[in-house]
């Protein structure tokens, strides 16, 4: 494991440490805009800016004295977007400057920085900038290792959280870096990955808990065959309606309906509903039980026009009869015994399995006693079952029961079992899952014939047969089992405890070989014969030894056999996670660096493939983003799996699948349309749903809402865990929604619907829906409700109030900043608090802003904001709605936004967005998504990208799929810019 770490750190600090490529060269500038910038905006910044913002003072830690040439604002255009927007809104110099511009000279700064940015974007049009290595982000390593593996591990829950960069995205080469101590959080969850790892007799897998113990690995193979048996419908009930379905088929309008089909939909087994449909409508004997079992089905009322429903209590009642008499023609079985040996005893105890299986179909007498239940006394069912007294009868009424046993076996599998050879019920061991009925000793037992024999078809056999041969493999059980019947017989029982058996102890590695189990098979089997043991229990010690050893020598063949696919999957598996094909190196490398273990090392086969996995999960290979270039320099298109790994990471924030990996191979994926036709295939996966999180969550702030604690749950007792986390679902299926349905994204804005389930539908005062907390359902007219669109979510209400109180400024500027792409600047050290508990404030927060916005230090921010935050007044610190607030106080919810429109409450809120506000929340939807698309943020060069964005919504009736597509299909997508030599390693 130690050379694994070190190679891995190595690479990935190294990795670390190339960042991006040169910038391009500048072209030759344009006079009138370098004349104007000496004339108009340096003169600007000397009488109204450099008090505030030069080196000394950096108020807001902005220093614009370094702007004295064109050529350094063009290196940092995005900050003098950002100035030029302050100036133009009036938010800076400030209210409380002395000297304020005119408004002439105001607008001369302001078409300066928009004509240079025109400038910049001409000049470096096509440009899509360098895409320099990155490291995955935690979100982006979480979901690739679930894909990777199968399994959702989360092995970055203790990782730092990652820094977003200026857009505020956390999945950029400017904000992931990597860090020494980072570098060993990838190492510890490398190796905690690889506990996950199972061996299978080809191949390997991973489990959802780590599997290095021998209880991990009982827990997840039991799981499995448990999970197999449970997906099976073994109801009787329902076997009866299916064949209750075919058999009336034609009055259901269903004439040509087969018995599979019926069975397929009715998901129950087609080879039992079909000897169910035989037994039930064959000729046969009219006594007995089948008999009996014929009268009641022809007793069951067929459909007619003004009731089609299958009448279920009859299928009941036909079941409740077979039940209660096939539990009464279960034999007694009793124990064999050995003197000197406990009843306990492997041998003793797995006879007795045995013989259980072998009467799970056979009718072995007793029909003469048995009790009828649920059959109406003088029924023709009921005389069926009549015991006779002739003797010729008799027989035949026995005879009758032979194929009732069959069709209906007293269990079609057993799941767990107790200590069966205790004489009294043993209630205290139940649930022991597979357990052959041992004490204090490992072991488990295959019993599931029927369930094989009479409803698995084929593939169903095929599969179970895998899973139990899987799970010998995978917790080497029989050998535990032997070793657990050495000490059982030396300490439990007496029987091994004399000096013949001093050669076969549980803590010899060679006890289980087989010459000693020969051995040991002998001397037992004599000290029996010299104890007078009956026939029957000599043959269980022979049969236990014999099934013993060769269970043990199938194991050990098995894990022999398997190695070789273990080394072709860590090849596959490394292959899939460098999301591309291995090199030549690469794929004998893999083998050289597990045969290094073995052989340098010492290890063993299973260790040396763990650490084999933990080497892949800590090459850059895998837990970088290296998007390469074709070969060549300047505006190059990326290689095909760059951008398959582009595209997916974008939509899915995980590695890419087949599909894509097949059409990057075939050189497809690089044609527009299979890329777009690619993105809408993804965008109606699952996966989909981290685009709406990552982006979503990122873009809107409710990322880390599930962490949220600032409520005060002893004021807010419905704000539990619960509700918190279904706050959090609710924007999560709303963008899913909007996404995975390609709705206009307007509707983010002023949707008339959204998704609850129970915990958030009572909080809102919706009609709850049935079901659980994962009961989600779509409600329309939620604009009754106070609901609809992002506004009035909970969770941007929650998240943006301190505790005890809303919080008009949060909300306000949530929506200015998130929905609106304003920059406001962050407010200076001394801003008076606000009341922290709304329920103790003499003033309402209202009127604590009107004496705020006084202030015009403060006004000039605030009134971009306050008005918007005091429409939320209508709802609580936990977006609960409400008329008075926490002090007993009438809430006001009017406001005079920003331009003089006049609204009430979030309706009035709604249209000022829609009809004032649209156009600058397209155009932050677009910037936004571009910025999270491309991982990087935007310059100039995008803004021709920008512009197809926004012809494709108005072209698409503002669909969110246009955006997708706009964007994979751009130049900016699809290629990538080389200034020097390519930086090696795999080209494809």
């Amino acid at each position: 494991m130690k050379r694994t770490a070190i190679a891995a750190i190595g690479l990935i600090l190294s990795l670390a440490l190339f960042r991006s490529l040169s910038a391009k060269q500048a072209e030759p500038a344009d006079d009138s805009l370098d004349e104007r910038f000496s004339r108009v905006v340096l003169p600007f910044l000397e009488a109204n800016c450099l008090s505030c913002h030069d080196a000394k003072a950096r108020k807001g830690d902005l220093d614009l004295g370094v702007y004295q040439a064109v050529d350094a604002v063009a290196k940092d255009l995005g900050q003098w977007e950002v100035v030029a927007e302050q100036v133009e809104s009036g938010a800076m110099p400030p209210a409380k400057a002395k000297i304020q511009p005119r408004a002439e000279e105001r607008k001369s700064l302001v078409e300066w920085v928009a004509s240079f940015r025109k400038r910049e974007a001409a000049r470096n049009a096509g440009d899509p900038g360098p895409i320099p290595p990155r490291r995955l982000s935690n979100a982006e390593y979480d979901a690739t290792v679930r894909d990777l593996t199968g399994v959702d591990i989360r092995p970055t829950r203790e990782f730092p959280v990652d820094p977003a960069n200026e857009a505020g995205f956390d999945n950029s080469g400017e904000s992931l870096a990597m860090s020494p101590s980072l570098v060993r959080k990838y190492l510890e969850a490398a190796r905690a990955v690889a506990d996950h790892l199972v061996l299978k007799p080809e191949g390997f897998a991973f489990a959802l808990h780590p599997v290095v113990a021998d209880t991990d690995r009982d827990k997840y193979a039991t799981r499995r065959i448990i999970d197999f048996y449970q997906r099976q419908r073994i109801d009787l009930a329902d076997d009866f309606q299916a064949a209750w379905t075919f058999r009336h088929r034609e009055a259901l309008g269903r004439p040509t309906a087969t018995l599979a089909e019926i069975a397929a939909e009715a998901g129950i087994s087609q080879p039992y509903l079909t000897i169910i449909e035989k037994t039930l409508t064959e000729p046969t004997e009219p006594i007995g039980p089948i008999a009996a079992l014929q009268a009641l089905w022809r007793e069951v009322p067929a459909p007619s026009l003004d009731r089609r429903e299958p009448p279920r209590a009859a299928f009941e009642q036909m079941r409740l009869f077979v039940v209660n008499l096939r539990t009464q023609l279960v034999p007694v079985l009793k124990n064999l015994g050995v003197r000197g040996m406990n009843g306990g005893s492997q041998p003793l105890v797995l006879w007795k399995d045995r013989e259980f299986v072998k009467n799970r179909r056979r009718y072995a007498g007793g029909a003469a006693k048995v009790k009828l239940e649920g059959l109406p006394g003088g029924s023709e069912a009921a005389k069926f079952m009549a015991v006779p007294q002739d003797p010729a009868d008799l027989a035949r009424f026995e005879a009758s029961f032979v194929p009732f046993c069959s069709t209906f076996p007293d269990a079609f599998f057993v799941s767990e079992r107790a200590r069966i050879y205790i004489d009294k019920e043993d209630k205290n061991n139940v649930g022991r899952l597979l357990s052959a009925g041992f004490h204090s000793m490992t072991g488990y037992f295959r019993d599931d014939g029927p369930l094989s024999e009479l409803r698995l078809d084929e593939a169903g056999r095929r599969e179970l047969d895998t899973l139990w041969r899987e799970f010998h493999f995978m917790t080497g059980d029989p050998e535990r089992q032997y070793s657990s019947f050495l000490w059982f017989d030396r300490t439990d029982s007496s029987f091994m405890r004399g000096a013949e058996f001093d050669f076969a102890r549980p803590e010899d590695k060679g006890a289980a070989s087989e010459a000693m189990i020969r051995r040991l098979a002998v001397v037992f089997r004599a000290k029996a014969e010299r104890a007078n043991a009956s026939p029957s229990a000599l043959q269980a010690i022979d049969d236990y030894f014999i099934e013993i050893n060769a269970q043990i020598r199938q194991v050990e063949a098995d894990r022999r056999a398997s190695e070789p696919t273990h080394l072709l999957a860590l090849q596959a598996f490394a292959a899939k996670a460098y999301r591309r094909p291995l090199t030549a190196a690469e794929f004998n490398g893999i083998v050289a660096f597990y045969k290094s273990l073995r052989d340098d090392d010492g290890l063993g086969h299973e260790d040396a493939v763990r650490d084999s996995v933990v080497g892949v999960l800590m090459s850059p290979h895998f837990c970088y983003r290296v998007d390469l270039a074709e070969s060549g320099e300047g505006i190059r298109p990326l290689t095909p799996y760059s951008l398959a790994n582009r595209l997916s990471y974008f939509l899915w924030s995980s590695l890419p699948d087949d599909e894509l990996l097949s059409l990057a191979g075939s050189g497809e994926l690089a044609r527009p349309e299979v890329l777009a036709g690619q993105a809408r295939r993804m965008l109606q996966d699952d996966r989909a749903r981290a685009l709406a999180t990552e982006f979503g969550g990122n873009w809107l702030d409710f990322r880390r809402f599930e962490e949220h604690n600032s409520v005060d749950r002893g004021r807010f007792p419905s704000f539990n865990d619960e509700l918190r986390r279904s706050m959090f679902e609710e924007p999560v299926r709303f963008l899913l929604d909007l996404i995975q349905q390609d709705r206009s994204v307007l509707t983010l804005l002023d949707a008339d619907h959204t998704l609850v389930n129970p915990s958030l539908a009572r909080h809102y005062g919706m009609p709850v829906p049935e079901g659980g907390p994962d009961r989600w359902t779509r409600v329309e007219g939620a604009k009754k409700y106070g609901r609809g669109g992002l506004p009035s979510m909970a969770v941007f209400l929650t998240r943006n109030s301190p505790g005890l109180r809303t919080s008009p400024v949060k909300r306000g500027y949530w929506v200015a900043k998130r929905l609106l792409g304003e920059n406001i600047p962050a407010p200076p050290a001394n801003v008076p608090d606000l009341p922290v508990d709304e329920a103790k404030a003499e003033r309402t927060l209202r009127q604590s802003l009107e004496i705020h916005r006084a202030d015009k230090a403060c006004a000039g921010c605030h009134e971009r904001f306050d008005p918007i935050g005091l429409a939320f007044e209508g709802y609580g610190p936990i977006g609960e709605r409400r008329t008075l607030d926490l002090g007993g106080k009438p809430v006001d919810t009017k406001a005079s936004f920003p331009g003089g429109f006049e609204g009430d409450g979030v309706d009035g809120l709604r249209l000022y967005l829609n009809g004032r506000r649209k156009a600058d929340f397209v155009d932050n939807l677009c910037e936004k998504l571009l910025a999270y698309g491309l991982g990087r943020g935007l310059k100039p060069s995008d803004d021709a990208t920008l512009a197809a964005m926004h012809a494709r919504l108005v072209a698409d009736d503002h669909r969110f799929g246009g955006l997708v597509e706009a964007i994979v299909t751009s130049p900016q997508f699809r290629n990538k810019r080389v200034d020097g030599p390519p930086s090696g390693g795999p080209t494809r």
